[in-house]
């Protein structure tokens, strides 16, 4: 695995985690260190941190206040 591979999966601790988890990525990074980018958006859609899963759990939050708001109404 390329160094600036190896420092950017241990500067990023979702990947670290991510990369333990899916161990099958060893492999494909080391035989193509460009794959960072793709195991990046994987790991991103599995822990849900994209943009559209962040704004979701926001509108959901909203949700819940509007209830609660209702609610002491």
């Amino acid at each position: 695995m390329k160094i600036n591979t190896y420092l950017k999966i241990k500067n990023d601790p979702n990947l670290q985690r991510y990369i333990r988890e899916n161990s099958y990525w060893y492999k494909l990074l080391n035989r193509n260190p460009n794959l960072i980018d793709k195991m990046i958006e994987n790991m991103k859609k599995d822990y849900r941190l994209t943009v559209s899963d962040k704004i979701d759990s926001l509108n959901s939050k909203i949700n819940l206040l509007k209830t609660l708001m209702d609610t002491f109404k």
